[in-house]
């Protein structure tokens, strides 16, 4: 079996590996997808901080994860059928958009399945970036009330 999942996968974090995780939990061979910048650059307001390379240079050193492969198109179908995968896990901020409708008809047609999981609460790569700018904020303030 199969298990295909797709991200940005940018400061790899706990919720990550999570994901991760519970991915390789349902079935033999964990595939994972990496969006290229100029995919995230279609559906995101930041650039990536870590190239892609180097992103699936990390998830190639974890031991759950088999496979790892670029994308460069907004798109699912191309990647599940090289792949084959028998199960395609997706998160709870799917939504209804075409490219993901046309994954969702591909797979119903296919007769494979398409899990939706909920994003780990403890962190997110989002955050972590919040977290690094009002920090560097902070220092910056502070080293301007002492000069």
């Amino acid at each position: 079996m199969i298990v295909y999942t797709v991200g940005t996968f940018d400061l790899l974090h706990v919720g990550h590996l999570a994901l991760l995780e519970y991915c390789k939990s349902l079935g033999g061979i964990l595939a994972v997808g990496v969006a290229s910048d100029r995919v995230v650059n279609s559906y995101k307001p930041n650039v990536p901080v870590i190239p892609l390379e180097q992103r699936m240079e990390m998830l190639r050193a974890l031991s759950c994860v088999d496979i790892v492969r670029p994308y460069d198109e907004l798109e699912y179908v191309s990647g599940c059928k090289e792949l084959n995968a028998d199960i395609f896990v997706i998160g709870e901020d799917w939504g209804n958009k075409p490219h993901n409708l046309a994954v969702e008809a591909y797979l119903k047609s296919a007769g494979k399945q398409i899990k939706q999981v909920l994003y780990n609460p403890r962190t997110s790569s989002s955050s972590i970036k919040q977290n690094v700018r009002d920090q560097s904020s902070n220092v910056r303030c502070l080293k301007m009330s002492m000069a």
